[in-house]
């Protein structure tokens, strides 16, 4: 019986470590902005691995392993945030591909990047016209930040010279047919939500999911959407 215990001890210890080390730094990991962020969720990701299921490995040295590694990381996040140079030696920097409507062959060459790569990149941000283009930065996270030249830049309300509408987020009151009472208050509140289900003769067991935004438009999504014969693309 000790033979599997260990083992499941093993398994639910180094899970349960993976869990408060993601909760703590988790957005720095996730997110892949760095290059530091993205060698330590790979080492983190080995040392758990081990942790979990390397019993030839003695559990409390990897644990300290483990703690080394994220200690070594905070290290880097306190360095990067109080000097700009440690950050930019640590993080990376953006590398400019496209300036003044050019195409910068050389810093393309410098990172391998082909222009099939620039191509499908921007397709992915809507851009199909290169010469919408004035600066194309390429993220040290891998993604492209595009600056559009100013006559192809999308018209905002003061172009047009409207007043501006302070716009909120919006409130959800309904999700999975049951009441998310937190955002509730006097204006929508429980009595206010039923009576608008009893408008669209709906049950709150029917509701999947209900949204306000700040302008009082509600959006209803009901479990039985009465579609003929609803899209199922994978």
């Amino acid at each position: 019986m000790e033979t599997y215990l260990f083992p499941i001890f093993r398994t639910i210890a180094s899970f349960v470590i993976l869990i408060i080390v993601t909760l703590m730094i988790g957005k720095h990991i996730n997110s892949h902005k760095t290059h530091y962020s993205f060698a330590l969720s790979i080492t983190i990701g080995s040392i758990i691995a081990n942790m979990a299921f390397d019993s030839a490995i003695p559990f409390k040295e990897m644990l300290v392993s483990f703690i080394t590694i994220i200690f070594i990381f905070y290290c880097f996040l306190v360095l990067s945030a109080k000097r700009r140079h440690i950050r930019a030696w640590f993080s990376g920097s953006p590398t400019v591909l496209i300036e003044n409507g050019k195409i910068l062959e050389h810093n393309m060459r410098k990172i391998k990047f082909s222009l099939d790569d620039l191509d499908q990149h921007l397709r992915e941000l809507g851009v199909f016209d290169l010469n919408e283009l004035e600066f194309v930065f390429l993220e040290v996270s891998g993604q492209l930040s595009i600056k559009k030249k100013e006559k192809y830049e999308p018209v905002s309300r003061k172009d047009l010279q409207l007043p501006a509408e302070k716009e909120g987020i919006p409130r959800e009151l309904i999700m999975d047919g049951k009441l998310i009472e937190k955002n509730l208050n006097e204006t929508y509140s429980k009595q206010w939500v039923l009576q608008e289900c009893k408008k669209r003769n709906l049950e709150l067991k029917d509701v999947f999911y209900a949204v306000i935004n700040s302008n009082g438009s509600l959006f209803i999504d009901q479990y039985e959407d009465h579609l003929r014969s609803p899209t199922d693309v994978e």
